[in-house]
C-alpha cells in the first residue's frame, strides 16, 4: 500500500498515518529501551474503501535499530 494501492481491492484511496511518539511511549511505535527516544516510528496505512491496513517502518535508520535489538532471523 506505500504504492498507493491496496492489495485487496485496488482502491487507490490510501490513508497515510504517519507514525508518533508520545508520552509514556504512546502512539504508532516500537519501543526498543526504556525511553521514547528508543522508539522507532511505524506508518499505518489504510485503504478508504475496504479497510484493510499495513504498518509499514518507513526509514532505513529504523530497520537498522530493529536489526541491531532483534537480529536477523532465519527461516
Amino acid at each position: 500500500m506505500k504504492n498507493n494501492i491496496c492489495p485487496k481491492c485496488s482502491s487507490n484511496d490510501i490513508l497515510k498515518i504517519p507514525g508518533s511518539v508520545g508520552a509514556h511511549g504512546s502512539g504508532n511505535n516500537i519501543l526498543l529501551g526504556m525511553t521514547i527516544f528508543s522508539a522507532v516510528k511505524v506508518t499505518r496505512y489504510v485503504c478508504g474503501r475496504c479497510g484493510f491496513s499495513e504498518e509499514w517502518i518507513d526509514d532505513q535508520a529504523g530497520l537498522d535499530k530493529l536489526k541491531q535489538k532483534f537480529g536477523a532471523q532465519s527461516n
